[in-house]
């Protein structure tokens, strides 16, 4: 069986770079829709049920934003 895990994304710290979307291989994340109190758009979940907890998004991220659980 497959592992699961929950990306979660600080959307204080987060500058909208989206290199964990670029990074993620099953398409976990994406760019959010509203601005965070920088005015950046930050990364968010759009298809958590897909996430295995590979870290990609973990591992490129440069403001150290994210954080995966594994379930």
């Amino acid at each position: 069986m497959a592992n699961k895990g929950k990306p979660v994304i600080d959307r204080e710290r987060c500058k909208g770079c989206l290199l964990c979307v670029r990074s993620c291989p099953f398409k976990v994340l994406g760019p959010d829709d509203t601005a965070n109190s920088w005015g950046y758009y930050p990364s968010r979940p759009i298809a958590e049920e897909k996430c295995v907890a590979c870290g990609n998004c973990y591992q490129v991220c440069p403001d150290a934003a994210i954080t995966v659980y594994k379930l």
